[in-house]
């Protein structure tokens, strides 16, 4: 099984209020963010059978945002497991409950998204140590309880790649 851990895009700044800060919603970037790694995952010819996303609505949006550029059809799944408080224990029984999926996205939060996917990649059972910066997505090939990360990108290389892309497509003008 594949699983793409992808944290929720930028949404400003934290608010004290927890119930206010679970309802903080994606900002202009954020948005941004969503749509290079969506259309990325697209050109990557990435499909997932489902999308697990936390509750809070940053990853909602993420989640949903990023599907779509993606073209799946099926219906987003919340779980309290991705919520920034969850275990991982209970991350661990999430997988085992998608088992059977050929591949899962996960959309979630840090410090714990990083700290599974940390986890999930060790040898060891220590958590490897991986920088998920905002809107960055890994996929990660599973194997019995065992992971193999393949890559982690991020949108700011995806924005550089787009301008620099888009840039070498401009026609040349020849000086004299």
């Amino acid at each position: 099984m594949f699983v793409y851990f992808l944290r929720h895009a930028s949404a400003g700044q934290h608010m004290l209020n927890a119930k206010k800060d679970e309802k903080r919603a994606l900002d202009k970037d954020g948005i941004e963010q969503c749509g290079y790694i969506g259309r990325a995952l697209a050109a990557l010819g990435v499909q997932v059978d489902v999308i697990i996303s936390s509750p809070l609505k940053r990853s909602t949006q993420t989640a949903a945002l990023v599907g779509n550029e993606m073209g799946h059809e099926g219906k987003l799944v919340t779980d309290n497991v991705l919520r920034p408080e969850g275990t991982f224990a209970d991350f661990q029984k999430l997988l085992e409950k998608h088992a059977r999926q050929d591949s899962i996205l996960v959309v979630g939060h840090n410090p714990n998204l990083r700290d599974f996917l940390g986890r999930v990649i060790s040898d060891s059972g220590c958590e490897a140590v991986i920088e998920l910066k905002k809107g960055a997505v890994a996929k990660v090939e599973m194997r019995r309880n065992a992971g193999s990360l393949s890559w982690c990108i991020t949108p700011r290389i995806l924005r550089t790649l787009h301008a620099a892309a888009t840039e070498s497509s401009r026609p040349k003008t020849s000086r004299k």
